[in-house]
């Protein structure tokens, strides 16, 4: 919103300088982002003295010029027919802007040099006149710039509004803020008109059919009227506000928009069928061409402004082309109206059409200055257009929003303020910007906010109403009370830290993805129509297509960083990520939201060096990452258990497994399958794991256990064991285990073989057994005892067999 300080004088005289009238205005909520002098251009514009006139030797209508800036003599060729010796004009010197936005340079005209320009008023836009330059008082001082000379000291401010201050958009309304800040009210002066009798009725009538949209409507008719440039200082004004005049109609039309901030509408009376208005709802894919000369598709929830036979605009959006006001105009309707904000906010965003009407009708605009400010507009027209006004007005009312009546506590408006008013300090303030304020007691006021005030709803508006006009740099600066006792942070948040950290450790980088993903990833995935990660969260306003729903998995958002990583010549790429995933259950419920951590590897299993040869990862890569995260939580008993074919979906099947603890899955891992490498565009291996981190959480233990270095010495013993393929180690593993015998201390596979010498569909497996006495130094026959016990039940119990 633009405003200029000429034309807010006009309502209440400026105390401050604009610099401190913009900081004050910014301290009050009205945000002032720029302040620019309006005739800054005028500063490379000198008084010059034409010292001498010779006819141009190249062009008869043309004469040179010498002229005296003060300091300089400059010669410059001028085809104005009043130019004289010894007048004093306004220069242009090169470099010069012209409101225009053209830039003045030096040039040659027809053979001859000119280095300035002599200027009319109306290409400097200090008046209309274009007849010839500007004949300036001979009292002015020679080489002084125009600015100084002419005392021109207005202003510009560029105020940014937020969306619950419409008043504000408007002259008068920002007026009444400075009002508030000078503590003076600011003086509206009322249309002069001269209203008796009821001749529009007889010659028009206006018809609303959809009460509900359009609360209130009004119109008055001018005839005899002539469509001409506007007076001068109206084209200022408008120039001000940065609008271009167009003609007297449609300017006033704009000027009351800026001053009272109510859009009004002007129709060519005579292009209106049966000479009437009829306000309805659009027919479900109507089409209309608006002012802009384009088509627009209309819905039936759009409202209309007809005539007798066919729509002339869009209400509270832009007019029709087939009604707007021409030169050959002489009779004017003029709409002043009262719309639903919801139903032309909706209307705007659908048609992709925003205007200064729709800007403020979406907004919410006063309901009370429909009559006031359309008598303005009709007054302004009967004088600048030379026409007369008809009798009588029509104005049709229905429900309009009534100004909720507000009880206000003095104490808690302190309390949440951190001041201290007085009952009488926050009714000072309030009634500085109209609001109606009476003592209901010692703490109460009751409060009734004016009607232009339409973003006033609560206490807590009025609360904010007397922060802003007190001055936000007024509320004093207070620290919060801090308990002075330590709280430790929540095991989860300190869990999940240490995961990260331990991820990092290993190597791997986090990744952040959107909570999104495209529904057609659940068959890149190769999912089961069974599989619950298919029940699907859709969101009603998704920001594109490939993130329509919430995500299932964290597995599609960790593929396609990979595939981001490989694009960009990054063969080797480890990344993990802790989210949450959501399964939608029923239209009714929440969704079963479950915390994960996923984790990616694809390429090689170290980084490049001179002393190590590059090897794939593989699985067994990505399996000791997840034994190392277990070993560093302290989470002992994880098994991995082979995927049975139908639930690897998306991983390769022989190549994936079920991690499990006391019987209960904990998670997957294994090698993505080709296929769904090759949905996501990817050309080499890569390996995942993904961990319910919910279930994960509850088995970390709180507390961490020391034992002391052993004393004694261990002894280590090995066993090769042939048994089936589909025997999986981990058994082998679990059952020496399970012996639970004191001397065991641990035992792990070291060998696995098949071959030639191994019969066909067997294998080969070494363990190595640690045993160690904590009372003393193991002698070799204890140890061999308990070592050919331990071979021998394996081999009974798997159906094994010793090698020879």
């Amino acid at each position: 919103m633009k405003v200029s300080l000429s034309w807010l004088q006009t309502f209440i005289p400026i105390e401050m300088t604009a610099q401190k009238l913009s900081n004050a205005l910014t301290m009050a909520g009205l945000e002032v982002s720029a302040v620019t002098p309006r005739f800054a251009y005028l500063d490379r514009v000198h008084v010059g003295r034409i010292r001498k006139v010779k006819n141009h030797p190249n062009a008869d209508r043309l004469k040179i010029c010498d002229v005296d800036i003060g300091d300089t003599l400059l010669s410059i060729v001028c085809g104005a027919p009043n130019v004289r010796e010894g007048m004093l004009a306004p220069v242009a010197l090169p470099g010069t802007r012209f409101p225009n936005d053209t830039v003045l340079e030096k040039g040659i005209i027809r053979g001859a040099v000119s280095e300035g320009m002599l200027c009319s008023e109306a290409e400097l836009e200090l008046g209309a006149d274009t007849s010839g330059i500007m004949d300036l008082s001979k009292t002015m001082a020679v080489g002084e710039t125009l600015r100084q000379a002419l005392d021109l000291s207005d202003a510009t401010l560029e105020i940014d509004l937020t969306p619950n201050r419409p008043d504000c958009l408007s002259i008068i309304g920002t007026a009444r803020e400075i009002g508030a800040l000078q503590n003076k009210h600011i003086s509206v002066p009322e249309a002069a008109i001269q209203d008796s009798g009821r001749e529009i009725q007889q010659r028009t009538s206006i018809t609303v059919e959809a009460p509900e949209l359009c609360p209130r409507y009004a119109a008055r008719l001018v005839e005899n009227i002539t469509v001409a440039p506007s007076p001068f200082w109206l084209q200022d004004r408008l120039r001000s506000v940065g609008l271009r005049p167009i003609n007297n109609i449609v300017d006033i039309t704009n000027y009351i928009l800026m001053e009272y901030g109510q859009p009004l509408h002007a129709f060519d009376f005579d292009t209106l069928a049966e000479k009437r208005i009829v306000v309805r709802t659009a027919q479900e894919g109507e089409r209309f061409t608006t002012l802009d000369g384009k088509e627009r598709t209309l819905s039936s929830d759009m409202l209309l402004i007809c005539d007798g036979k066919k729509p002339v605009g869009i209400a509270g959006v832009m007019g029709g082309l087939n009604s707007e006001i021409q030169t050959k105009t002489t009779c004017v309707l003029i709409e002043s109206a009262y719309f639903n904000p919801a139903s032309i906010r909706k209307t705007a965003k659908t048609l992709g059409l925003s205007t200064d009407a729709s800007h403020r009708f979406e907004r919410g605009i006063d309901p009370e200055i429909t009559r006031t400010a359309l008598d303005k507009a009709a007054a302004m027209m009967v004088e600048m257009g030379g026409g007369r006004l008809v009798q009588g007005v029509i104005d049709i009312r229905h429900q309009l929003p009534e100004p909720p009546t507000l009880l206000l506590s003095v104490q808690e408006t302190n309390r949440l303020l951190g001041m201290d008013f007085s009952s009488s300090d926050i009714q000072k303030l309030l009634l500085s910007i109209e609001f109606s304020v009476s003592l209901k007691s010692d703490d109460l006021l009751s409060v009734t906010p004016p009607s232009f005030r339409v973003d006033v709803h609560r206490p807590e508006d009025l609360m904010e109403e007397v922060a802003r006009l007190s001055g936000y740099d007024n509320i004093p600066t207070t620290s919060p009370l801090i308990a002075a006792d330590a709280r430790y942070p929540l095991k989860k948040i300190e869990n999940r830290n240490r995961i990260k950290t331990i991820m990092t450790g290993f190597g791997f980088t986090e990744a952040i993805n959107y909570s999104f993903m495209d529904a057609a990833d659940c068959d890149r995935l190769r999912l089961s129509s069974n599989d619950s990660r298919r029940h699907l969260l859709r969101l009603l306003n998704p920001l594109s297509e490939d993130q329509a729903v919430m995500r299932s998995a964290l597995v599609p958002g960790l593929i396609r960083s990979v595939h981001r990583n490989l694009f960009q010549q990054i063969k080797t790429v480890k990344l993990f990520e802790i989210g949450t995933t959501f399964i939608a259950t029923d239209t009714a419920s929440l969704p079963e939201e479950t915390e994960m951590i996923g984790g990616i590897w694809t390429g090689s299993r170290m980084d490049p060096c001179w002393n190590v040869k590059e090897t794939p990862s593989d699985f067994f890569d990505m399996k000791g990452v997840v034994e190392g995260l277990f070993t560093a939580l302290k989470i002992e008993g994880v098994r991995y258990t082979k995927l049975s074919e139908k639930k690897c979906h998306y991983l390769k099947p022989g190549i994936a497994a079920v991690m499990e603890i006391n019987e209960s899955p904990l998670g997957t891992i294994g090698e993505i399958h080709p296929k769904v490498l090759k949905n996501f565009d990817i050309k080499q291996p890569a390996f995942l794991f993904e961990i319910n981190l919910t279930r994960l959480y509850d088995l970390i233990p709180d507390f961490k256990k020391a034992a002391p270095v052993p004393k004694y010495p261990f002894v280590t013993r090995d066993v090769t064991v042939i048994i089936d393929k589909s025997i999986e180690a981990d058994r082998l593993l679990d059952f020496v285990k399970q012996q639970q015998h004191e001397l065991v201390e641990t035992v792990y596979l070291f060998d696995m073989f098949t071959g030639k010498q191994i019969p066909a569909g067997k294998k080969s497996i070494s363990f190595r057994v640690v045993y160690r006495s904590h009372k003393e130094t193991l002698e070799d026959e204890v140890v061999n005892e308990l070592h050919k016990e331990i071979s021998s039940k394996l081999v009974n119990t798997f159906n094994a067999a010793l090698p020879e």
